[in-house]
């Protein structure tokens, strides 16, 4: 064991035994929907029944402007639970089945960081990413030893799983005669498309659970049905009886994810834990769309985000504009137990610094954060299509390294009733009811500049402007430095090779790019 790693530990045990010494118990909650988006009453969607999550959001700072910084399910999840981008964990794409990512063996995640600091954590739903090492819960029911769909979308028996955790939890506490804090980790299934794995369940698996023949039964729910009509389809959607129905199978599902997390939150109030646990909210990437999921632009990466402290109400209900990540949550919930992080190096390199910020200053008080970073590699192990990106004011700036190829579409996006009828109308030379064409979706210029202000859909690409020139290699020179920080093996791609042998450098390949 090295110095700074004893150290570490020495000052990590004398924490910890402090921490309860005095008695505290802090505790956090964190649901995380999949592939869930702006379609709740807490982000003026009227026409979805979300009642749990708009009483959640009156207990809540409530954020405008939070991103995921890959959207891509396996990849978010590890950035959740690391604090690191994807580029930097390892998680370059899915974990499960043939796609075989994972995030690399050294690295610290949260709930190996919470586990050694004595909290109790626990995970219900979609995992969905390893090695098991690396991520280790003490409480965990997910879909390496259970039906995801069971797990994460019958919301009966994530209720019952949380009532039995909680209970565990008191019963050791009164066995020991001490608090202890708890990190609990529920992950919903819903509203992801399951219309590839799933199909006999509906588009969304809206069917699943609702009582009718063939469908199972899941005794808490109560379905909310939603006709094509009274969907309200956001702009990079296009407009089409197709899109309309697959939006109104997603709302049924949506309201079941909200009906779950109101069971989940009753059963956190009837233990007694309401008042000393920090509950956050949010979804791991963008909803499973053309221009969302899979996607840089703002439709596949702003996600929605409420942060509710006990111990911070003077903004209950409000509203910020700060600029934040998912890439915030684990500097945020390690702040929240005062559980220091580690000094430790991957693959003999520098240190790894976390680049994410405590959020709980933010419920006290606006903070001016206005810049946010993304890296994306792949989603399926096909679909490699590198990409950077920086977010700062209304100014939004991609790098498409890969941008001589065509953009790549995932499997459940392709068999989708949106999709399917963009592709064919494309093919028979009729109107698509979209913002774009199909080829512009696809082929896609290196550099992607748009101010978002004035031109929300990001259709307008300013990176050739010369009125804009500054603003681009302003820009670019921030992403590169974050590139640089967060130790990016596409840092010099694809104009260069890295060599890291000596001094880290980029040799450039003269391929004309």
């Amino acid at each position: 064991m090295s110095v700074w790693h004893g150290s570490y530990r020495l000052g990590l045990l004398f924490l910890t035994s402090l921490f309860y010494v005095f008695g505290e118990s802090r505790n956090v909650l964190l649901i995380i929907a999949d592939d869930a988006g702006f379609e709740t009453e807490v982000y003026n969607n009227t026409v979805v029944h979300t009642p749990h999550l708009r009483a959640l959001s009156q207990r809540s700072l409530i954020f405008r402007n939070a991103f995921t910084s890959v959207s891509s399910c396996s990849p978010s999840r590890s950035t959740i639970l690391t604090g690191l981008p994807q580029h930097q964990n390892g998680m370059y794409g899915l974990h499960q089945s043939i796609h075989h990512f994972n995030s690399f063996d050294g690295v610290q995640s949260l709930p190996l960081l919470l586990k050694q600091a004595n909290i109790h954590t626990g995970i219900i739903g979609k995992k969905h990413v390893g090695p098991g090492l690396v991520y280790p819960f003490d409480f965990s029911y997910t879909e390496e030893n259970s039906s995801v769909l069971q797990v994460g979308r019958n919301i009966t028996k994530i209720k019952l799983l949380v009532r039995n955790f909680l209970r565990s939890h008191k019963k050791e506490e009164k066995q020991r005669d001490e608090k202890r804090s708890f990190f609990l980790y529920v992950a919903f299934h819903d509203p992801h498309r399951c219309g590839h794995s799933q199909p006999q369940y509906g588009a969304f698996c809206e069917k699943f659970g609702n009582g009718d023949r063939g469908m199972g039964f899941i005794p808490d729910w109560e379905p909310k049905y939603y006709s094509p009509d009274q969907v309200k389809v956001p702009a990079f959607i296009p407009d089409t009886p197709a899109a309309r129905a697959d939006l109104a199978a997603q709302y049924t599902t949506v309201s079941r994810l909200d009906q779950g997390i109101g069971l989940v939150l009753k059963e956190l109030r009837d233990a007694g834990f309401e008042d000393d646990t920090l509950v956050i909210y949010s979804s791991d990437n963008g909803i499973p769309f053309p221009n969302g999921r899979t996607n840089l632009y703002m439709a596949g990466v702003n996600e929605p985000m409420v942060v509710s402290s006990p111990e911070h109400r003077q903004r209950w209900g409000e509203v910020s504009q700060a600029y934040v990540s998912l890439l915030d949550i684990t500097p945020t919930i390690l702040d929240w137990f005062s559980v220091p992080y580690p000094p430790y190096s991957l693959s003999k390199g520098a240190l790894v610094q976390l680049t994410g910020r405590s959020l709980l200053p933010a419920l006290s008080t606006e903070p001016s954060w206005s810049t946010v970073f993304f890296s994306q590699s792949l989603h399926e192990a096909t679909m490699y299509y590198p990409m950077r990106s920086v977010y700062q004011g209304p100014f939004h700036l991609i790098h498409n390294h890969n941008f001589r190829m065509p953009f790549p579409i995932d499997q459940d996006l392709y068999v989708s009733p949106t999709f399917l009828d963009l592709l064919n109308h494309t093919q028979a030379g009729q109107p698509t009811g979209w913002f774009k064409t199909l080829k512009d979706y696809y082929y896609r210029e290196r550099w992607e500049l748009y101010n978002t202000q004035s031109d929300p859909t990001e259709t307008k690409n300013l990176a050739s402007d010369p009125t804009y020139t500054n603003i681009l290699e302003t820009l670019k020179a921030q992403l590169l430095k974050w590139q640089w920080a967060t130790s990016d093996p596409w840092v010099c791609s694809p104009d260069a090779v890295l060599e890291t042998k000596l001094l880290p450098e980029c040799r450039t390949l003269y391929n004309e790019l």
